[in-house]
């Protein structure tokens, strides 16, 4: 049966993962937040690697779906857990990068991205591309977990001077992304013909029927975005009074306070180029 998907290395992605890691072991102390990089690249390799990302890319929608969910769910934000507050404030430091991180922590930003990225890797074109190519395979992988990354920042509430949402705001936007990340799912429950001509062998590999494997890829994104997410939105929301923090209230870490201070100045300098006389 596997004769039709043969095993194959996946340097690169091996590659990538191992280069993270030394980065990380190189700039990371704590060792309770080297086990959470090391758990994140886990489960990438699980769901990257030959067998399941093979048939995640050219035979599966439903694997492909598991393999987003894993990468969007567990990776991405084990991933911004993993980094220290150091950390953090040394790579939003450049004013480029701050810029943009602030802009990504505002929650409708963050959610309008996340659908229009997670919609068009799993449109036909992209999932016919990826089948096709492992170097399009790649970016796309990159492209997810890039909206996971996305998804997370504004619930997470880590980035230094950005926007950090009250607990109740934050199981708001955690329960809301739920449904909206899902919005693909129905057109594959109630599509009555395959709409992805790339991906093949699903009856020699898994037993099922391409229309099958397509309906049962929209009820488990649905059910594997809904469990998970609104479980952590509840416990986020629930959990605030029991930490000493009010469901309402936005906290305010030095980090945060840092960071204003220097965008001020930063503010004072470009004023003071564009009056100064030529």
């Amino acid at each position: 049966m596997l004769s039709r998907l043969p095993f194959h290395f996946h340097l690169l992605e091996m590659g990538i993962v191992a280069l993270v890691l030394w980065l990380h072991h190189t700039v990371v102390s704590d060792r309770r937040r080297r086990h959470l990089l090391w758990w994140s690249m886990a489960a990438l390799l699980a769901v990257t690697l030959w067998p399941l990302g093979d048939l995640a890319a050219r035979v599966s929608l439903t694997v492909a779906t598991v393999q987003r969910l894993v990468i969007m769910l567990a990776v991405a934000p084990l991933m911004l857990q993993s980094m220290s507050t150091d950390v953090l404030v040394r790579l939003t430091r450049p004013a480029f990068v701050d810029a943009v991180v602030r802009r990504l922590a505002h929650p409708g930003v963050a959610i309008v991205l996340v659908t229009v990225l997670g919609t068009t890797t799993l449109s036909t074109p992209v999932v016919d591309w990826g089948a096709g190519s492992p170097w399009a395979r790649d970016l796309i992988l990159l492209t997810v977990l890039i909206t996971g990354l996305v998804l997370w920042v504004p619930a997470l509430a880590i980035m230094p001077g950005a926007v950090r949402l009250s607990p109740a705001a934050r199981a708001g936007y955690i329960f809301g992304s739920a449904i909206v990340v899902t919005s693909l799912s129905f057109i594959w429950i109630f599509s009555m013909h395959s709409l992805y001509p790339a991906l093949h062998n699903q009856y020699a590999l898994l037993h099922m029927t391409p229309v099958f494997d397509q309906q049962l890829a929209g009820f488990v994104a649905k059910l594997g975005c809904y469990i998970p997410m609104w479980a952590i939105a509840f416990t986020i929301f629930f959990r605030a009074d029991d930490s000493g923090v009010s469901v309402e209230e936005s906290p305010l870490h030095w980090a945060d306070v840092e960071r204003k201070l220097l965008r001020l100045e930063r503010q004072r300098a470009r004023a003071l180029r564009r009056h100064r006389p030529q």
